[in-house]
């Protein structure tokens, strides 16, 4: 079987396509990189998998990479998946998202090739949240609270149409969060990790900068992610929709304190203005409940543990610049 990763030197990229070739031989896999994307999370695998350039915002380059890789599945990763970035460039972000989605299914389509294809939208498209709404099922309304979310909410919505309009065997998540080694130091958790691996080694870098500090999350490992991934092209059904997150609920400031309690050396924070968002998701716990009857999928690595990782992670990188 051919699988097609696009986003693969992504976090989730990288370990779904580790997942895949670390347990599954029979899987042959293919991944679409930009000629200047960074092969920094796949060096490690780079001689067991087949790379592809091309660009998601190019039809043409997807038209050609399908007619030679004709994929029997495609896991859509890639995006523009940085919040606070859609703020400052939301035309770009909406380009990247939607039109690039929309130029893959195309390409599917002249290719006439009919693939399944996991469509991976976003918890972000369900914005804020009621109380009375929680926990989060795939029926809640969309109410995106940045551009980003707004890409997501377009991206899974084209999915939607391309799926009925052309009988596409199109399958969505809105994954909630998730993280883990290779995380982007852009990300609240992972920006934490970084900075108290950076103190760990230069105490006058601190105090840690934090964000705010209320929103409510329910954390998975990108690890666990990426068995759900397996599974939902197994399992699932064409045309639907499926929550996906973790088991354990805390604040961002539960996270941050994790992160304190497995540092070296103490640790402080300081709230940075700037690392407040124009408006912001503090609510977001899942309903899985959908997705679980039709794959059995639990989560089955601890917060902590991928909390722990995800420090380790940083404090590798820290070692391997100093040396």
């Amino acid at each position: 079987m051919k699988v097609l990763i696009t986003g693969v030197t992504g976090m989730v990229g990288s370990h779904l396509a580790e997942y895949f070739l670390n347990s599954f031989p029979d899987i042959e896999v293919h991944g679409l990189i930009r000629w200047r994307s960074p092969l920094t999370n796949i060096r490690n695998i780079l001689p067991r998998i087949q790379l592809h350039q091309g660009d998601l915002r190019d039809l043409n380059s997807l038209i050609l990479l399908l007619r030679k890789v004709k994929p029997d599945r495609i896991h859509h990763l890639a995006a523009q998946s940085y919040v606070d970035q859609s703020f400052i460039a939301p035309a770009d972000t909406l380009n990247s998202n939607i039109i690039g989605t929309v130029n893959l299914l195309d390409a599917i389509r002249v290719v006439g090739i009919n693939p399944r294809v996991h469509i991976c939208s976003s918890s972000e498209v369900y914005g804020q949240v009621l109380p009375d709404e929680v926990p989060i099922t795939e029926s809640c309304p969309l109410r995106p609270a940045s551009p980003y979310a707004v890409s997501k909410v377009g991206e899974d919505m084209v999915a939607f149409q391309y799926g009925l309009s052309y009988q596409l065997d199109l399958i969505r998540t809105r994954m909630f969060t998730h993280t883990g080694p290779r995380r982007g130091d852009v990300f609240a958790e992972s920006s934490f990790a970084k900075q108290v691996a950076e103190i760990e080694l230069d105490p006058k870098k601190g105090p840690v900068r934090v964000g705010n500090l209320d929103s409510v999350r329910t954390l998975a490992d990108v690890r666990d992610a990426v068995r759900a991934y397996k599974l939902l092209l197994d399992k699932c059904k064409t045309g639907e929709v499926y929550n996906i997150g973790g088991k354990e609920t805390m604040k961002v400031g539960d996270i941050l304190e994790i992160l304190k309690s497995l540092a070296r050396v103490p640790i402080q924070h300081v709230v940075d203005p700037a690392r407040l968002r124009p408006s912001d998701v503090t609510l977001q716990i899942p309903d899985t409940s959908k997705f679980f009857k039709e794959t059995g999928w639990v989560p089955e690595i601890s917060a902590r543990q991928t909390l722990s990782d995800l420090l380790d992670y940083h404090r590798d990188n820290l070692r391997a610049w100093a040396a």
